[in-house]
């Protein structure tokens, strides 16, 4: 369809459809976002107003109903990613869909095959935006043989802030609107993905340190997601990842990685700088990263791209979606059970 008009349908609208992909989409040519179909009736004619989109439905079927939408951008939690794409599909429409990319591994699966049974449309998952950065020179350093034979990865993602005891109950504390994939692991390790490929076997260790938080009632209620997690994979080539991922660790360090090779090894610090060195160096050294070498967000672009026939999905298409949905699935498993858990799943 590299000459038709592209007519978009938001279902759901919160922050990130709201701050990225409306912006996004609305820079692009021939291309029109029509409707939008929120929580309620109410929310979806103020994002309405707020952006000048021309239609507000009363819910999701009424929007995927709509013949002239032929493409929609999935914004809700992640308990109705795989409802919403499924349908979607179904009546012939493109997908593009919020990270996390389902509640459950199973789930994922089912959208991945659905879109397989669509091959003729573009689905595509927003990915992890917090690397962007560095992507580039970490590839290209780690493809060129810097490190030599990669040997152990140390990742620490700690939130710099004490327990939030009796805190507001979000819907990443609830299973059933989140899913397993715990705090932030499932966007770190994309992005390890990307420069190391996928992990073969998974031992996690994790903890709830704020066990009751105040729901919309104030209402104290349990929770069961862990807010701290330790996590230790194995690579293909038999190198170990550990990351240390909180939300329970005030005064922190916050976020840095260690990635050690048999002749070099890489850092990357809290500011997102790199530096590297080599066997016979006796100290790290800044590597240079321009910016006009840097990846950059461009998610509704791609997407628009691959509609039109012009480029090939490659953050994120379906099927790294259901291998990181697999990982920290396996994550919680290995919690639960004390044992390592080998994937595939």
């Amino acid at each position: 369809m590299a000459d038709a008009e592209i007519r978009v349908g938001l279902i759901g609208a919160g922050g990130n459809v709201r701050n990225r992909h409306i912006p996004g989409f609305q820079k692009i040519n021939d291309l029109e976002i029509i409707g939008v179909a929120n929580r309620s009736l109410e929310s979806g004619r103020s994002v309405a107003d707020q952006f000048n989109i021309p239609r507000v439905y009363n819910g999701w079927q009424e929007l995927l109903e709509d013949d002239e939408i032929n493409a929609v951008c999935i914004g809700t939690w992640p308990y109705m990613h795989r409802t919403l794409t499924l349908a979607a599909l179904d009546k012939g429409k493109h997908v593009l869909t919020e990270a996390r990319m389902a509640s459950t591994a199973q789930e994922a699966h089912d959208m991945l095959d659905a879109a397989r049974r669509h091959p003729e449309l573009v689905c595509q998952l927003t990915p992890t935006s917090t690397t962007y950065r560095i992507d580039n020179v970490l590839k290209r350093l780690i493809g060129e043989g810097y490190l030599g034979q990669v040997l152990s990865v140390e990742i620490q993602a700690l939130q710099n802030r004490f327990a939030d005891l009796g805190g507001d109950l979000h819907w990443r504390h609830d299973w059933e609107m989140s899913g397993y994939n715990t705090l932030n692991i499932g966007a770190s390790y994309e992005s390890v993905m990307r420069w190391l490929g996928r992990g073969t076997r998974v031992m996690a260790m994790a903890k709830v340190h704020v066990p009751y938080r105040r729901n919309q009632q104030g209402e104290l209620t349990s929770v069961s997601i862990p807010d701290h997690v330790d996590i230790l994979y194995e690579l293909a080539n038999g190198a170990q990842v550990h990351m240390r991922m909180s939300a329970t660790t005030g005064l922190s360090t916050g976020n840095q990685t260690w990635i050690y090779g048999s002749e070099g090894t890489i850092h990357v610090d809290q500011e997102r700088r790199v530096f590297a060195g080599r066997r016979g160096d006796t100290e790290l050294a800044e590597v240079p990263n321009p910016p006009e070498t840097q990846a950059y967000y461009r998610v509704e672009e791609q997407f628009t791209n691959a509609i039109r026939g012009n480029e090939r999905i490659t953050m994120v298409p379906f099927d790294e979606g259901v291998h990181y949905m697999e990982w920290t699935e396996a994550v919680i498993r290995s919690a639960q059970s004390g044992q390592a858990i080998s994937l595939p799943l």
